[in-house]
């Protein structure tokens, strides 16, 4: 490689965007195959080609879910972490069972702000009512075939007297509030064999590296509060 160009590739980063917009993609249909709890499409459609043209017509099913919130709940001053276990119909068939430990979540209801949702969720879940949240990042669970957005909150609390039971009857929710020492849930998230962690799902694993990350900075700023304030 050049000198020059090598140099310059060590001093500016590639340009990650991709280089094609939604206006490369045209879909030629559209079809509701199912409309339940959640919906899914049929679309044919076809796209632009990173070798240069179009795509052959293809046909793909999209399932349909709207935004989504997912909220950690830690507590810097003791260093304590709550997370919700309840039963989940997609882990039926995992190793370990159904029931799973989780960061608080829920779906974003219309005229709802992500703030709004991530306080609702850990209210109806927990049982706390969230004054500080930090915001994580979003992300898309699985773009092969879910239009889901995930935004990540972490939910500055007092975990002194959390826990019991909680959920919203009319949608069958039974979930369980797991206050844990932070040190045991970041062990736990590191897994060992494959399906062999209770913490096995993105937005939980995603919530906690970043709390690995900026628990020293999280637990420092609860030590320096002024009592009382």
């Amino acid at each position: 490689m050049n000198r020059d160009v090598e140099e310059k590739s060590r001093q500016e980063p590639a340009d990650l965007s991709p280089p094609f917009s939604r206006a490369a993609v045209e879909v030629l249909e559209r079809e509701s195959v199912f409309k339940g709890f959640f919906t899914m499409l049929r679309l044919k459609l076809r796209h632009r080609l990173f070798r240069g043209g179009w795509s052959d017509e293809m046909q793909r099913e999209l399932f349909v879910r709207d935004p989504a919130v997912g909220v950690l709940l830690y507590d810097p001053e003791r260093d304590m972490v709550a997370l919700t276990e309840q039963f989940r119909i997609g882990a039926l068939e995992r190793a370990g069972g159904p029931w799973c430990l989780e960061v608080v979540a829920g779906m974003v209801e219309e005229g709802e702000t992500l703030e709004e949702v991530a306080r609702r969720e850990v209210l109806e879940e927990a049982g706390i009512a969230v004054e500080e949240l930090r915001y994580i990042r979003s992300y898309l669970p699985s773009p092969g075939g879910s239009s889901e957005r995930m935004h990540l909150f972490c939910a500055l609390v007092d975990l002194s007297e959390a826990g019991g039971h909680f959920g919203v009857s009319h949608e069958h929710e039974d979930i369980r509030l797991r206050v844990l020492p932070c040190e045991q849930v970041l062990a736990a998230m590191e897994g060992g064999e494959p399906e062999g962690s209770p913490i096995d799902n993105a937005a939980s694993i995603i919530s906690l590296q970043w709390l690995e990350r900026h628990r020293a900075r999280l637990r420092a700023g609860a030590h320096n509060e002024v009592p009382g304030r």
